[in-house]
């Protein structure tokens, strides 16, 4: 009986290396793992052992007979993937171990990570593969994890348990963790490097792409990352407030993050009760009038930015609605992805209870009200319909990160990135590398990708640490010439 990974799935490639048939796909040295939504297993060359269960972090995958009902569309999702005979080697190949020169006693690594979120984290487990190496992580806030903790939703139980694997590394007798250190308030960057031989940033993009609107400045507009802050108790969105006491609310964007963002407007707030969810967040939501979520869409629904997992997610939660008019979808054709299908299938489903409408087409030209939010005035994106008014008191936008510059490290504004080769800081007036300095994560390489993404990201950074270390680059080296 073939097993499935299904829609928790954050695409580490643990449960790759794991299977004794390599029947996973895409495996992460495929250039397509850094596209993919999710892995899947290939049900004709299965074997039915169990190893991948074991091995996922996040408990995504399950045997046939073990899924939920709104889980068994991930059977033919595996399968449909694999329908298409691939050449693949008997087993995955295997990223090859870090080769590191000694340079003599008291010179082993020592290395400073900034950030503590699946890419640090993930850094950090390549770097005490070495043999002596000392991993010191930097932590602003007073918890660790990132975006896994205050980014993901607090009823998306099963990716929140990527924890279990971030606290399996915290634990490693070679790791030092602080939390509550600011690099930039409490330590500069070169004092950094007084402590030790090179410094990685992991310091994600934290702050959000603005709507740039006439009236995007009026009370109850607001970005996504700051209200899934605010439910999620970060400390830094923990005193902000929402108004919740109209009908309609509207999320700009139809990535995951605006899924996220409309099923806790309109999930039954008692269904979050035993969820990491902050008490004062649950409060304001069981006092929400909010009845209906309209998610809007600049392009068509061919476009969609959210993943295939999320939407049957979504479409399967209990006590909502989830909408979308036939006239937004194409006409079928046999190439329909099955994103598609699944939005047409919802096409025909009558509305009952708290609905998410999914709208696509439309493009905001402007937040209409006086003090404080009313509605917002759309226009077709395609062609040259009048303008309409959709009444809201809500306005979230979920329009994407964006990095911001960290202290004494070169910044490019145009991608929100630190400028870097591999992972390597370079000083963009010369090309020229910045000694000991090096970024992972969405600092170096833009939000794009999935929790998993980050590891090979990782391991990519590290090793061009540790070539830099091999060819006498850092100052351990140089030391200890």
């Amino acid at each position: 009986m073939p097993h499935a990974v299904t829609q928790s799935c954050v695409g580490d490639g643990s449960c790759v290396y794991a299977c004794p048939v390599n029947c996973i796909q895409p495996t992460p040295d495929d250039p397509a793992f850094e596209l993919a939504e999710m892995l899947f297993i290939d049900p004709s060359t299965c074997v039915d052992c169990g190893a991948c269960v074991e091995a996922c972090p996040v408990d995504a995958i399950k045997p046939e007979r073990s899924l939920e009902p709104s889980e068994l569309a991930f059977l033919e999702i595996n399968a449909a993937y694999h329908a298409t005979p691939r050449k693949r080697p008997t087993l995955a190949p295997v990223p090859p171990r870090l080769r590191v020169r000694d340079f003599g006693p008291g010179t082993a690594l020592n290395v400073a990570i900034v950030g503590s979120g699946p890419a640090a984290m993930y850094a950090a487990e390549e770097l005490l593969t070495i043999p002596g190496a000392q991993v010191t992580v930097y932590e602003r806030l007073d918890r660790p994890y990132g975006l896994v903790r205050s980014g993901v939703a607090p009823d998306h139980r099963r990716p929140r348990r990527v924890t279990r694997q971030l606290d399996r590394i915290r634990q490693h007798r070679r790791l030092t963790m602080r939390l509550g250190v600011e690099i930039g308030r409490d330590l500069t960057h070169p004092q950094l490097l007084e402590r030790h031989h090179a410094a990685i940033y992991a310091i994600g993009a934290i702050s959000d792409k603005r709507l740039g609107i006439p009236g995007a400045e009026l009370p109850g507009v607001a970005s996504a990352t700051e209200f899934v802050g605010w439910y999620n108790g970060h400390p830094d969105f923990a005193d902000r407030s929402f108004d919740l006491s109209h009908r309609r609310a509207v999320v700009i964007g139809n990535g995951n993050v605006a899924l996220d963002v409309a099923r806790i407007l309109a999930v039954d707030p008692e269904t979050l009760v035993d969820t990491e969810i902050a008490p004062p967040a649950l409060e304001a939501l069981r006092r929400s009038k909010v009845e209906e979520v309209v998610v809007i869409g600049r392009r068509g629904p061919e476009h969609s930015s959210f993943t295939l997992p999320e939407l049957i997610g979504l479409s399967a939660t209990e006590g909502i609605t989830l909408a979308v008019d036939p006239a937004d979808l194409p006409r079928g054709t046999a190439d329909d992805d099955a994103k598609l299908e699944l939005l047409r299938g919802l096409s025909a489903r009558p509305r009952l209870g708290r609905t998410i409408h999914l709208r696509y087409g439309l493009t905001p030209q402007r937040i209409v009200g006086f003090g404080e939010v009313d509605g917002i005035e759309l226009t077709p994106t395609f062609g040259d319909g009048p303008a309409s008014t959709l009444g809201a008191g809500l306005v979230l936008t979920a329009i994407g990160y964006r990095g911001v510059a960290a202290p004494s490290l070169p910044f490019d504004e145009a991608t929100g990135t630190v400028p870097n080769h591999a992972g390597r800081v370079l000083d963009p007036g010369t090309d020229a590398a910045v000694p000991g300095t090096y970024v992972t994560g969405w600092i170096k390489r833009g939000p794009s990708g999935f929790i998993g993404t980050n590891k090979r990201d990782a391991q990519e950074t590290v090793r061009t640490l540790v070539d830099d270390h091999n060819a006498g680059l850092l100052r351990t080296a140089r030391a200890a010439a």
